[in-house]
């Protein structure tokens, strides 16, 4: 039976099956990333070319996942369960080649401190110059990305975020029916125990704020740079009169 199909069926048993179906593997999708469409009657799943080579029962557990989503329904199975397990070990099969020699410093000294150096070391980017999305820990190819705004400021504030980021890694995620819940209780608690958190989390803020007005005035400057002022007319008196 067609994968798509047979992992609604599973999930779905009372519903009849009234969908075409279409499944792709390709490389432009990040390592074990996959996304789903529903357009008409095409149920469309794209998944990294990675996938192509894992059991079924786990791909059946990933597209039960994409599908409780894109129907927004809440269910879990045992397929879900088997993936869910699996991407909490992705990071075994994910090759080490993109590590920071600045970010590394900080990773390790983290690591030394908060985690009695058990944690396997990940990939460590920087990222964009981001002031949203500050960092990130992505289980998919075992990466923490940090924001670049980060880079020339105080150690201890990179040590904070990686500290954060790490803790995803550490703890992973919950499941509750096919939903992740990444910032749980345990995490919190966790994430309290760094000294001064409070204290960093306001420099955290004020770096925001001043890159931002930084960004602001640079784009001003620039605009007054492109925009040439416009030439004064001569004042001619012989307007006012006819």
């Amino acid at each position: 039976m067609e994968l798509i199909k047979e992992s609604h069926q599973r999930l779905f048993p009372n519903k009849e099956f009234l969908y075409t179906t279409k499944l792709e593997y390709n490389r432009r999708l990040s390592p074990f990333n996959a996304n789903i469409t529903l357009h008409k009657n095409q149920i469309k799943i794209n998944m990294n070319l990675e996938w192509k080579s894992i059991d079924e029962e786990i791909k059946i557990g990933l597209i039960q996942h994409l599908l409780l989503r894109i129907f927004k329904k809440k269910a879990n199975t045992t397929n879900i369960d088997i993936y869910t397990n699996f991407t909490k070990n992705i990071h075994i099969l994910t090759p080490k080649t993109k590590i920071d020699p600045h970010l590394e410093e900080s990773f390790n000294k983290v690591n030394n401190l908060f985690f009695q150096n058990n944690l396997e070391k990940p990939n460590l980017i920087w990222g964009r110059n981001s002031k949203r999305k500050l960092a990130c820990y992505n289980f998919h190819n075992d990466t923490i990305s940090v924001s670049t705004i980060f880079q020339n400021q105080d150690t201890n504030v990179l040590n904070y975020i990686m500290y954060h980021e790490m803790l995803h890694k550490h703890f992973k995620f919950k499941q509750n029916n096919s939903r992740h819940s990444y910032h749980t209780k345990e995490f919190r608690q966790a994430e309290k125990l760094y000294p001064e958190y409070k204290k960093i989390e306001k420099q955290i803020n004020s770096i925001i704020r001043s890159t931002k007005i930084k960004e602001a005035l640079s784009l001003k400057k620039e605009k007054n740079i492109l925009m040439p002022k416009k030439k004064k007319k001569p004042f001619n008196l012989l307007r006012f009169f006819k």
